[in-house]
Order: C-alpha cells, then structure tokens, then sequence
C-alpha cells in the first residue's frame, strides 16, 4: 500500500495517523501498557474455496466459504474465525461430500465454530459457511481507515450518471468484512474463488482466470485460483466495465483493467510494468514468483493503492489523460511500489502488523531502486531525499519505533516512520554494506522465507549470513529504537601542522548514535575519503593536508539519515556543487546559495543551478528565485525567459512561465497566448494565469475557450479562476464529478470562485458540495475539519459578510462546527 500520493494530499495522513492518539486519553495510555504479540497459531489455513454472488440494488455479496485448515501443533476441537458484519447462515463439517451441521456462536465479529471431533496437527478438515456480507450496514469502528468495509459496491445501481458500477475489495487491513478467515498477516492460503457477475462486466482477483461460465441469466461466472500461498489480506475482487489491454513477462500475462476512454493510454500508464518485473527479479535473484501481474483502477478508492497479489489495486487517479502524461506519468513510482511488494509483502509476508516495515520500507526503497535503474542516480537520490524529508516534517516521528511492538490501531504503523524513514534506513544498510551484500541478503532472505512469514530479525540473520559481521548494533539503533541523530559539523586547518580537523557534535537530546561516516577531502580536485565512526557527544577527526582544503564534505555519499547544520562557506558550497557533484550535494548547494541571493556570487551560481541536468534542481532554483528583490528579478529574468521557451521538460518549462507572469511584461504576452495552447495541462494552466496578470480580458476570453476541452490539474485551476459566474453549472458540475482527491485538489479554486457568485442560491449548491467533500473526508477522520475545509469555508463566510450578502453568509456559517461559529 502506497503513501506517496497521500503524502501530496498530506492532509490525509496526518489525519489517519493523529486520531487515535488524541481521540481519548484513557485509550491513549492504555495502549501504551498492551504489547502487540506476533498472533498465535492454533488453526493453519490451507486453502479458502468461495463461491459469491452479488446482490446490486441491495449492496450484499452472498457467499458461500470451504475453508480447509489443520491445527498448528497442539490439537484442537474448535475453531475461530474473524468475520464482520455478515449474516451466518449455516456452518458444517463437510465429510464425505455431505456437510454435517456444527454448533457456532457469533457476536458479528469472531465466528467461533466447535468442530465434530479434536484434529491433529496437520490432520486437515474443511468447514463449510453460507453467509451474506452487508458492508453498508456494518457498524464501523470509529477510528476504521476508509470505515474498512473490506468490500465496496460503486454506484451499484447506476443512479449516478457518468459513473462506472463497480465492486473492489480492500484487504488492508480488513478483508474479513467479505470472507470468513483467520485474518492474521502470518497466515498463509491458497484459493479459488468464483464470481457471478453481469455478463457485461470482466473480473479480476488473485491468481489465474481458470473458467467462465455462462448462465441462463444473463450473468457469467468467472473462477480464479491461486495455487500458491498467500496471507488472507491479500485476497482481492474486482468486477466493472474495463477494458483489459494485455501485455506479458516472458510467458506470463502482465493485464492493465482501466476504463474505456483510457484505453488508448494505457501503456503510457502501466507500460513499464514488464521492464520493472524483469528488473526486481534481476536485482533480488528470485524471479517474479506469481502467475500473472493485472493493475485495475477503482472509482473512490480512498487511499492510493494495494498490492493484492497478482492483482494491484489503484485509485482511480491513476488514469491519466494524454495531456497529464505530457508531463510525467506522476503514478510511476507507485506502480514501482506496489509491483515491489509482489516480494517483499506477498512472497514474504509480514508475520505481525508491528513488523510492517517489511513490506513498506522495501517497497518504498523499490521506487528509488527502479528511479535510479531507469533515470539515473539524481532520480533515484531524489527520492531517497524526499523521502528524508517527509519523516522530518513531522516531529511525532521521532518517538515512534522502526518496528513498533505498541499501539492503538494497526493503522496506527502505517505511517511516516515505516514507509520513508524505513525506505532510508535500508538505504543507509545498502550503503554500508555495499550493492553486492546487499542484494545477495534479500536473496537470502526472500528464498529462506518464500511463502512464509518473517520478523525483521530474520532479515537481520541473512544479512549476517552474507556479510560475516554481527550487525545488532544497526538493527538494534535503528530498528528497535526511534528518534535520528542532529549533526553539527564544523571544520579548523591548522597551517603550521598542516592539518585540517572536523568536529562532528550530536545535538540530539536523547540518546546517541553510533554511524559510520565517509568523510571526502578535496584538495586541487582531488578526492580521498576517509571512513571513520561517530558514537560520542562530540567527535573530532584529523587528517594530514599540505594546503587548506578546497572542500570538506561531510557524509560523502549523502546517506546519512539525519539532521545537519554544516558550517561551510557560499564558496565551499559552489564548489561543492561543482566537483562533489551528487544530486544531493547540489541541492544542499542551492538551499544554502538561495539564503545568500543578495551576494553576487551567490546570485550568479543560482542562475547556473537552474541550467541544472536535473529537472527537479532547475525546479528548485525557481522555486528559490526571490521575484520580490528587485536586483533577483531583473537578473534572471532573460535566463527564465529561456526556460519559458525552451526548456525540455513541461513542469520546469510551466514553472518558468509562472514565474515570468511576476513581471507582467506586455511583451511576453505572444509567449503565453502560445503558451494556452500547449498540450501540458501544467503549461496552459500557468500561461493562462500569466496572461491574466497584463490582460486580464484576453485570460477570460481563453477561459471561454478552453473550458470547453477536458480540462485538469493546473488548467483546471486556472480556468476556475478566470470563469465568471455564468459559468457555474459546467464548473460545479466538473467539480462534483471529480475524484476525492481531484476534489480536494479543485476545493480551494472553487472555493475562490463561489466567493465571486452573487447568486445565492448557487452559492448555497456549491457550498453544499464542499461540505460533502469534507463530510466524506470526515468519514477517514474527522480532525481534518477544522485545520483545512472549515478554515477555507470561515474565510468565504467573512468575504460574504464584508460584501454585505448576509443570507449567504449565514448559510455558510450554519455548515461549521459550534466552535467555530463561536468564532464569527
């Protein structure tokens, strides 16, 4: 499961991962006290049989259920399993081809089943269940991740227009809202499952498509099996109108389920997908393990994406357009993500919620491993320093545990810490132990474990195995522990010793942390590395040197997870960018020159690092310029200029002119009228903002015009915000057709233009859809309330107060929470 995308809605995930730790106190500390113990094997699942139908217009899934299972070790004559929110309607022990009843108790949670006799270990039997899942009506657990119904009905009854009817499971983390299981990650099954679906519509689930049948009906029944073990959450259902556009990995099919207008488009989407297989098989040794790889796009999926085995799950986003794809295919590291988990997560499973990190932190590092393979070591370390900084920004992080034996919720370990800063923390032990090392250790561990469960020390014991060296003290710092170091470093030349010194300080107030650092001298444009240890409160190190250095650099390969304030000079820095050359050496350079724009050299490097090989440090630079210093502005504005017309990649290219529209310049006005037009939603949208800036006429004009094509991301926006009222019903209706995500994206724009609507009872229909954006959010958590829609709606009511329309002021006033009433 992806966080990556939630991170651009970081709202989202802030949210998720907040409320329960602030939802109650005496829960809050309670947790604290409660350790989260790898569940127990009484009963070992073998294979689940399901055989479902789907009822549309009631939103129910009857089933029927054979589960073969054996006890562990200890023998046993019950049975219990998880199954929420269904209706049980007969339970038996089948034997012999005939069910034979057995007595059960269910409270709407646990089915606890007392079988005909005590099993062995390892003697099998198959309980028989017929039962009818009612996700809509389940009573939700108040602080349950998208309300976990397990299994979701779309617009089943087709009243909502311009919307597919689809059904899609999400397993993670409750899949036993649909099926009766042991819902455990270190559970392991094979299955087969068969779906009575309309004939119109195709499926897709775990494993191969073995049979379809047509019935009398007019629906078909198709069978899937899975003959390879896999754990419970991974099961998965997909049914809806798709068109399916086939591609292969040597002799397995590798499927993308999109809806039909993105046909077209697919490849562009998903096309790599077989190079990424063939790729992880090479780098872990193990060749991809399943049968076949299908994608599928589902309509309101509430989180980003889940790695079903064989079978990925995307949120409907994923589908882009042609003109989105102009810029970049903004999914790809997340089709990476996912298509990594078919390893690390699926082959290999978790074998407790607290050890998450084995599946997160390696499928986030797979998204750096393949950036790196395809685009080169900038894209790959450009990532690995999001990732850094997405840890950073939450200052919570600190206190939580890489592998966590205490919380809440499950949900509770998906977070920052387990997904980036893991993604880091494999980083670093690659670089430690070095490329071969490292990849044979995944070798190791992953055929040691296939089809299994592990712990993160069993990752621990291959990695000893391969390298010879006892690497508790890394697993248990970083691992088992919490928190990053703080570095301070500093730096003295002792000329009549011919010595330079680093002093290295941890300013961390907590404990202290041993690591291994590569430390690269410079003199003359030549490099000698030194390898040394910091474990003290302050470290010094010395090295002989004739001449001062020309450069110090510490943490040479910039993989350090921490925190660092370096004490070196603007000219250090550009010398830095200029020899020591990695995309994070440059981009420290660019930080720290941007701080220094009022000094000429500083001023003259930034010009040089938007010329930058890497798009994302000639986005950088831009996004530094300081447009309001006068002396900034007029010196760059003919290398921005160049950019606006030149540069090969949109996003720099559509940042350019967003910056150039700053000047509002009149002569550049032939450059954004063409700029309109370009097939980059990114680059229309910010042109047609440019050119609001010195004709604001001619902006309204192109509105006109353009927001009668399909319009998205930045030309949305500024569509938005150049329509004037007569335009509401076309915009109010993209606005509510859009994905949750594209709706929080719109949410403020369109909050924008509703301030601009005298109409009241418009306002009031427009109003009314955010608060159902919001309401619908509130459904993951409601903490996000007040932080981010109820503030933009606050701010709408005052508009409307100061511009004396009252009725729609009050309207909107009545739409917030007491408090924040309380407030006007």
């Amino acid at each position: 499961m992806d966080m990556r995308k939630l991170i651009a809605c970081a709202f989202f995930f802030s949210s998720i991962t907040a409320y329960t730790q602030t939802n109650d106190t005496t829960k809050e500390e309670a947790w604290k006290k409660i350790y989260r113990a790898t569940p127990t094997k009484i009963n070992d699942l073998v294979h689940t049989k399901l055989d479902v139908k789907f009822d549309y217009a009631k939103a129910y899934m009857y089933g029927k259920a054979w589960i073969t299972l054996h006890p562990h070790f200890y023998a046993t004559d019950s049975l219990n399993l998880d199954a929420k929110g269904m209706n049980i309607n007969e339970v038996s022990m089948v034997k012999a081809k005939k069910n034979i009843p057995l007595k059960y108790s269910y409270d709407s949670t646990n089915l606890r089943i007392t079988l005909d006799r005590t099993y062995k270990a390892n003697e099998n039997y198959t309980v028989y269940i017929n039962y009818v899942s009612k996700p809509n009506e389940r009573k939700m657990e108040p602080n349950a991740v998208g309300g976990s119904k397990g299994l979701y009905f779309i617009n089943p009854t087709g009243e909502e227009k311009d919307k597919p009817t689809q059904i899609w499971t999400q397993g993670e983390l409750e899949n036993s809202a649909w099926f009766p299981t042991i819902y455990k990650p270190n559970q392991k099954t094979t299955d087969e499952i068969s779906m009575t679906v309309p004939a119109k519509y195709v499926t897709l689930s775990n494993g191969l498509l073995v049979n379809q049948k047509k019935n009398s009906d007019g629906t078909r029944t198709d069978t899937w099996k899975m003959d390879l073990p896999h754990a419970p959450y991974l099961f998965f259902m997909g049914v809806g109108d798709y068109e399916i556009i086939k591609d292969s990995y040597r002799d397995k099919e590798v499927s993308y389920y999109v809806e039909k207008e993105y046909a077209s488009v697919a490849r562009k989407i998903f096309g790599l997908t077989p190079e990424m297989i063939a790729f992880y098989s090479h780098i872990t040794g193990v060749d991809y393990p399943w049968q076949k790889y299908g994608q599928i796009a589902g309509r309101d999926y509430y989180i980003t994406a889940m790695e079903n085995t064989t079978a990925t799950l995307y949120g409907e986003e994923v589908q882009q357009d042609a003109r989105q794809l102009v810029d970049e295919n903004s999914w790809e590291s997340t089709i990476a993500h996912e298509l990594f988990h078919q390893w690390f997560g699926n082959l290999v499973t978790c074998e407790s919620w607290s050890n998450i990190t084995l599946n997160e932190s390696f499928a986030t590092l797979g998204s750096i491993l393949w950036a790196e393979y395809k685009y080169g070591k900038d894209a790959g370390s450009a990532l690995n320093y999001e990732n850094l900084n997405v840890y950073l920004s939450d200052s919570d992080n600190t206190s939580k545990n890489f592998v966590r034996f205490y919380y809440n919720d499950p949900v509770d370990v998906f977070d920052l810490v387990s997904y980036f800063k893991g993604a880091c923390i494999l980083n670093m032990l690659r670089n430690y132990v070095g490329d071969s090392a490292f990849f044979q250790s995944l070798n190791l561990y992953l055929t040691q474990n296939k089809f299994k469960s592990a712990e993160a020390q069993d990752l621990r014991l291959a990695f000893e195995e391969v390298t010879g060296e006892d690497l508790n003290w890394f697993w248990n710092q970083w691992y088992y522990g919490n928190g990053h170091p703080k570095l301070d470093i500093s730096y003295d030349y002792n000329a009549a010793n011919k010595t330079t010194k680093v002093f290295i300080r941890q300013t961390q107030a907590d404990k202290l942390f041993r690591l291994p650092i590569a430390i690269d001298v410079y003199e003359s444009n030549n490099k000698k590395r030194y390898k040394v240890w910091a474990e003290h409160r302050a470290d010094t190190f010395s090295f002989a040197i004739n001449v001062k250095p020309d450069l110090i650099n510490v943490d040479g390969d910039k993989i350090l997870l921490c925190e660092k304030t370096d004490h070196k000079t603007l000219d250090e820095f550009i010398y830095q960018y200029n020899v020591a050359g990695l995309y994070t050496d440059r981009m420290e350079a660019i930080e720290f020159a941007s701080n220094n724009q009022t000094d000429a050299k500083g001023l003259d490097f930034l010009k040089t690092a938007a010329k930058d090989k890497s798009q994302r440090l000639r986005l950088l630079t831009l996004d530094k310029l300081d447009i309001n210093n006068d002396t900034v502005k007029r010196s760059v504005e003919t290398l921005v200029t160049h950019l606006a017309e030149n540069d090969p990649h949109p996003l720099v290219k559509a940042r350019a002119i967003q910056f150039l529209g700053g000047y509002k310049k009149a002569e550049y006005k032939s450059l954004f009228m063409k700029a309109v037009k370009d097939s980059s939603y990114s680059i229309a949208g910010n042109a047609l903002e440019a050119l609001g800036e010195i004709d604001s006429v001619t902006a309204i004009n192109e509105a006109k015009i353009l927001s009668a094509q399909p319009a998205k991301g930045a030309l949305m926006y500024a569509l938005i915000k150049f329509s004037d009222e007569s335009k509401f019903d076309s915009l109010a209706a993209k606005f509510d057709k859009a994905s949750l995500y594209s709706k929080f994206n719109m949410f403020q724009s369109f909050s924008d233009f509703l301030g601009r609507v005298k109409n009241t009872n418009n306002v009031k229909k427009g109003v009314d859809m955010i608060v159902e954006l919001r309401d619908t959010i509130a459904q993951r958590n409601p903490l996000i309330l007040n932080p981010f829609i109820n503030g933009v709606l606050n701010k709408m009511a005052e508009k409307k107060q100061a511009a004396g329309l009252a009725e729609q002021a009050d309207y909107i006033k009545s739409k917030l929470p007491a408090k924040q009433k309380q407030k006007q």
